[in-house]
């Protein structure tokens, strides 16, 4: 293999040596090998890794979100793919831009501009950012529901069990508020003949996402749940699974769902414990004590604790059903792809030490065996909807 000195690489790679240099301190790409002189030594593989850093730079992301990228273990091909997946959604955005300002100029009147154009191409400008986003929010929700479907204990499944708790016999029209990437429909069958379903995400990302996995046998439309853009009454029945907690406006949106159900319609919406995933935070916080996993605890906004007080106002008959499993993880990866997928300060304060860390986990493997993880989660199933005025 190949080898050069930092010099050499810089000029190859068409970098400055300070970047190098850079790189190197805050643990991002250290250099294969240092002599005894001194000097560092980078190989073809550091090539490729640098690579991905500049590619990933240029798309947009920040230096905290590429140490996880960078450092998790994709082949080379797995690598290129995920650029060119992001690229694509970059060259589509700045496609859409382009024809909206082809559009513009072929309908300018110097006397008449049309400032509604105007106004619509400046929001799709400021938009870019929204690649990125879903790029993660995409890729960690796919890394939490990958580390469920390997180490549950319960065989049955989150989703599985979930669709089996929905009464299908009194449902011609349904709405899932939060839908992600469509899981709950793609391996549980159901006759749609004479049904209406609609899936619905606020992130544009997420429905193109389901659309293309799912096609047309589904309604899949852009909303918050907290304005629905449906009449009062029209569904039988709606599904929030684990939504709730995210929503800025929990209360606009129960009345917003209690608005939209038949009277005798039913919801089903989905939460977490508070002893849900709590070993991994203890593995967090022993390994460093600054580091904050979810800025919010989720089940202090709606859980399982307080689920039923928030929804006694809008629904008068409610029943919570737990769901029974645990997680046994006998790999240090899975579960360090879940921590970075969280929502909290751990990509600025584990990433420069991921390897460490990893270390970390590993001792704990060799030395305790298994990890057993407490899953804590259940629905609440809420029928007779409170029309609140």
């Amino acid at each position: 293999m190949q080898k050069y000195k930092t010099g050499e690489f810089a000029k190859l790679a068409n970098v400055t040596e300070r970047t190098l240099r850079y790189y190197d301190k805050i643990g991002l790409l250290k250099p294969s090998s240092i002599l005894s002189n001194g000097y560092r030594q980078y190989t073809d593989s550091d090539l490729l890794k640098l690579q991905k850093i500049l590619s990933l730079k240029h798309l947009g992301f920040s230096i905290e979100e590429i140490f996880p990228i960078v450092l998790e273990d994709q082949n080379l091909k797995e690598s290129f793919k995920m650029q060119i997946d992001l690229i694509d959604s970059r060259i589509k955005h700045m496609t859409a831009i382009k024809d909206s300002m082809e559009s513009i100029i072929s309908t300018i009147n110097d006397k008449n501009i049309d400032w509604t154009k105007i106004i619509s191409l400046i929001k799709m400008s400021n938009d870019d950012s929204n690649i990125i986003e879903h790029y993660k929010n995409a890729k960690n929700l796919n890394v939490r529901i990958s580390l469920h479907d390997k180490y549950s204990q319960n065989k049955q499944g989150w989703f599985p069990w979930l669709f089996e708790q929905i009464d299908f016999s009194n449902i011609n029209k349904l709405l899932e508020v939060g839908c992600g990437n469509g899981k709950l429909w793609k391996n549980n069958k159901i006759d749609l003949r004479n049904r209406e379903i609609f899936l619905s995400d606020s992130s544009q990302g997420m429905v193109d996402e389901v659309r293309k996995t799912l096609g047309n046998d589904f309604n899949c439309m852009v909303f918050d749940c907290d304005q629905i853009p449906f009449k009062d009454g029209y569904f039988d029945a709606v599904i929030a699974n684990h939504v709730l907690f995210y929503v800025y406006d929990i209360n606009k949106a129960l009345e917003e769902i209690s608005r939209v159900l038949d009277p005798g319609g039913v919801f089903y919406c989905s939460t977490y414990g508070s002893n849900h995933m709590k070993e991994i935070n203890e593995i967090v916080q022993k390994f460093d004590s600054r580091v904050i996993l979810s800025q919010t605890k989720l089940y202090d906004v709606f859980g399982l604790e307080n689920g039923l007080d928030i929804l006694k106002p809008y629904f008068k008959n409610i029943k919570m059903k737990m769901y029974d499993d645990c997680l046994v993880v006998d790999k240090s990866k899975p579960i360090i792809d879940y921590i970075m997928s969280c929502h909290g300060n751990q990509n600025e304060l584990l990433g420069p030490k991921l390897n460490k860390f990893r270390k970390y986990l590993d001792s704990i493997l060799l030395k305790e065996g298994p990890i057993k993880i407490t899953k804590e989660a259940g629905i609440f199933i809420c029928d007779s909807p409170n029309k609140i005025c």
